[in-house]
């Protein structure tokens, strides 16, 4: 925004810090620690805050940008096509995934890139001895 640029951010948000919960899951046994980010609160004030900390369409809109949110994956074209049709501002889409959703491709620590970790069933089979072309 600072630099009138109409870019468009996509922040893929699992309600936790993604990378360090897919990390505790794959390499520590699922033991969490310190990767909800939700409120605390319980009660009233829990329902009208919710539990997005940070809030990042309030956060966009505070910096002048259009913010828009996707919470359901059937709203998914439409909320990129309505992201796409501004060309003045910079957008920010707050795509909301299950706390669950991991990032891939990935590589492990203490591994070199020919070690890199993909979803199951979505990583190529390049066969014996075939490497990917880049």
């Amino acid at each position: 925004m600072l630099n009138n640029i109409p870019i468009k951010v996509a922040v893929i948000h699992n309600g936790a810090l993604g990378t360090v919960r897919q990390w505790q899951t794959l390499f520590y046994g699922r033991r969490y620690s310190s990767t909800a980010l939700d409120t605390g609160r319980t009660g009233a004030g829990a329902a009208r805050l919710g539990t997005r900390v940070p809030d990042f369409v309030k956060l966009a809109e505070a910096m002048g940008c259009v913010a828009l949110r996707c919470e359901d994956p059937a709203d998914l074209d439409a909320v990129i096509a309505k992201a796409n049709a501004v060309d003045d501002l910079p957008v920010v889409v707050d795509f909301v995934v299950h706390q669950d959703a991991m990032v891939w491709p990935m590589v492990a620590a203490g591994t070199s890139n020919d070690e890199i970790m993909a979803a199951r069933d979505v990583r190529p089979d390049f066969g014996a001895g075939e490497q990917a072309v880049s």
